[in-house]
């Protein structure tokens, strides 16, 4: 009787559970790889070790997705996209739904912070060259899940149907109109009418309902598959799969992501809810940016606001559009002179000297030739404004230094990141004021200087004095 209790008992695992839920979880990976998701993406998936604080916020970025779409379906629930009843429908959620205001508040706070979390995830990205190789897909789809973002907030800005949200969207809309040949169909085609009308609202409603949130949930999907592909990045910039354990051949530098970052991340999202709290509780206007006064007022075509601008988010490329004056305009023709210059003196290749040639004398005939054939400044500060998101795209191309994080790139490149961001929030700071000549003015500096991080980075980036990196991820303060 004593050796039959001294032997040991055996458990059968086949999931993370035993018993009855372990045979369910059998039976559904037999017909559904559960099992091999859990693995390939969380259990089995092997991340470096040594991410930092600054790796928190993709995955609070998934986090306030979800809330987004949560908090929009409840608000869906009640909203009626109709321009006679959209704003009393808002306000009937605020004052009559049973914890309508907090859905409501949690959705519009949610929307910045939203953006909050993804430029410093994108920060993030710059400073450590998470675009660079192996991983400019996973930038690239980063990217056009920016660019949805932005269409989503612009489509969902109509909706509470206030002053600057119709005369916002009014404003937004028309600059469409200023694209050559196709402006002025292009921009009738997303009111759907003449003017920003019902059929306006009922479009941005199911666009931003709809078809922008299916995108962005593929998106996301097609970025974690393509950043478990090849693996995160690192603070040191030290691709972990390169050195593995000979016996396991899982990497030296690496750990499961669960349980360990997905213990981190919970802290993360603890403390973001925290702050997030605190503002849509007790701040939830946040001073006239998250929530713009004049759209507690009804929208009425009518009455133009005294100054119209939009949520602080699009602010930094308003004010590049804003910036592109008459007199600007020949500065802009000097700068596209000079980068020809830069270019026909570095390059080696002759067919990139004749095609930075013909391209300059293009852009500088339309800017300042004929006058007949001069395209106007608010056409080039539509293009500028496009220009100024799409150019983000080029980052893995552009960046020509040996090393791929800061912690071991030369003072230029460093500084050249604490301009951009100065440069970045001069802009957004700009966006949310009238204009005035001498705000003009500082918004051409800055328009200037926001390019130039991006179009010298080639030369900058190549030329300065690198550190090495090391072969194995550190744990040293940087």
């Amino acid at each position: 009787m004593a050796a039959a209790e001294k032997q040991p008992v055996t458990v059968d695992w086949a999931g993370p559970l035993n018993g009855a839920l372990s045979g369910l979880l059998t039976w559904a990976d037999r017909r559904f790889p559960l099992m091999s998701l859990w693995r390939e993406h969380l259990a089995e998936y092997y991340a470096p070790k040594n991410f930092n604080f600054w790796y928190y916020f993709g995955s609070l970025a998934m986090f306030v997705l979800v809330l987004q779409i949560v908090t929009g379906i409840f608000l869906t629930m009640h909203y009626k996209p109709d321009a006679a009843q959209a704003f009393a429908s808002v306000e009937y959620i605020m004052r009559e739904v049973p914890y309508g205001w907090l859905i409501r508040y949690l959705h519009s706070t949610g929307a910045s912070f939203f953006f909050i979390v993804v430029y410093l995830h994108m920060f993030r990205g710059l400073m450590y060259g998470s675009y660079r190789e192996p991983r400019e897909l996973v930038w690239i789809f980063g990217m056009v899940i920016y660019l949805c973002l932005m269409a989503e907030a612009f489509f969902g800005y109509l909706l509470p149907w206030g002053q600057m949200s119709y005369w916002g969207a009014q404003v937004i809309v028309n600059l469409f109109d200023a694209v050559p040949v196709i402006g002025p169909d292009l921009a009738l085609w997303i009111r759907g009418d003449y003017v920003v009308s019902d059929a306006t609202l009922n479009r941005f409603f199911a666009f931003h309902v709809v078809a922008i949130p299916l995108a962005l949930l593929g998106l996301v999907a097609a970025h974690i598959m393509a950043l478990h592909e090849v693996g995160s990045n690192n603070p040191d910039g030290v691709e972990i799969k390169r050195r593995k354990d000979p016996q396991t051949g899982r990497p030296l530098d690496g750990i499961p992501f669960h349980p360990y970052y997905t213990v981190k991340d919970t802290l993360g999202v603890v403390v973001f809810l925290i702050v997030f709290s605190v503002i849509a509780f007790f701040m939830p206007e946040f001073g006239g940016y998250f929530l713009e006064y004049n759209n507690f007022i009804p929208a009425d075509p009518l009455k133009t606001p005294p100054h119209i601008a939009p949520v602080w988010y699009f602010t930094p490329y308003y004010s590049i559009l804003r910036a592109c004056t008459e007199d600007f305009m020949i500065f802009l023709a000097l700068g596209v002179a000079a980068y020809v210059v830069l270019i026909w003196r570095t390059a080696r290749d002759g067919r990139v000297k004749f095609a930075a040639a013909a391209v300059g004398a293009v852009l500088i005939f339309f800017m300042k030739g004929p006058d007949a054939l001069v395209v106007d400044p608010k056409v080039w500060g539509v293009a500028l404004m496009g220009v100024a998101t799409l150019i983000y795209f080029l980052l893995p191309w552009l960046d020509r230094s040996p090393v791929k994080s800061m912690r071991y790139k030369g003072a230029l490149t460093r500084t050249a990141l604490a301009l951009f961001v100065i440069v970045f929030f001069v802009l957004g700071y700009l966006g949310t004021l009238s204009v005035t000549e001498g705000r003009t003015l500082i918004a051409q500096i800055c328009t200037f200087a926001y390019f130039a991080f991006f179009l010298l980075m080639p030369w900058y980036s190549r030329m300065e004095k690198t550190r090495p990196e090391p072969d194995r991820v550190t744990w040293g303060a940087h």
